[in-house]
């Protein structure tokens, strides 16, 4: 076949090809009747292989059953929204890569490969452990990731000040209302004189 030019009167499938079953050609077929669907049902309906993903056959879906977040501006709504920010994490432990003395910024780090981008907010996290002093630039630092920095001499600098949360109004306790209240009695009210009784008459 290698050696013989190739041609419409030679040319061969490179395997044997094999007919497909043809269903629903009567009973001696082998694949009559219901044509291998069984007894009625959903599956046995033309169009059945086109049910939607989450589709239960008709009861209430597990999406729709569960309890939601609702509202871009919900405290536990996924981040959407112009209210919902989203930061990107960087733990001190990748920041011992760089050299002592090194101003890390957002650009540096989109540099080295730590945060996908700089339109995107930075947050440092302390798991981990650094040793290199550094001068940190991000937008957002957490508590034990300042400590950590600090501690190995380095300093901490935000792009965005952090944002201060409202005190929330406590109820006084039962015994201060109790002395701030007047300790004045309601007046008992005097018992109305009884009318006299009527005589009877005779």
């Amino acid at each position: 076949m290698a050696s013989e030019q190739l041609n419409l009167s030679n040319l061969r499938p490179a395997q044997a090809r094999k007919d497909r079953k043809r269903v629903g050609r009567g009973q001696g077929s082998g694949k009559g009747r219901y044509s291998g669907r069984g007894i009625k049902g959903q599956k046995s309906r033309a169009g059945s292989h086109k049910m939607r993903a989450g589709f239960e056959g008709g009861q209430m879906p597990v999406y729709m059953r569960i309890g939601k977040q609702r509202g871009s501006t919900s405290k536990d709504a996924m981040p959407i929204g112009p209210f919902r920010t989203y930061s990107q994490p960087v733990n001190v432990a990748s920041l011992q890569r760089f050299d002592a003395g090194t101003e890390v910024t957002p650009e540096l780090l989109k540099e080295a490969g730590l945060i996908r981008s700089t339109r995107q907010d930075v947050k440092i996290l302390g798991n981990g452990e650094l040793s290199t002093k550094l001068t940190v630039v991000a937008h957002a630092v957490s508590g034990s990731a300042r400590e950590k920095i600090e501690k190995a001499g380095g300093a901490v600098t935000l792009l965005r000040e952090p944002k201060v949360k409202k005190a929330k109004h406590k109820p006084k306790p039962v015994a201060e209302q109790a002395e701030e209240a007047p300790d004045e009695q309601p007046a008992q009210e005097e018992p109305a004189e009884e009318a006299p009784a009527e005589e009877a008459q005779g």
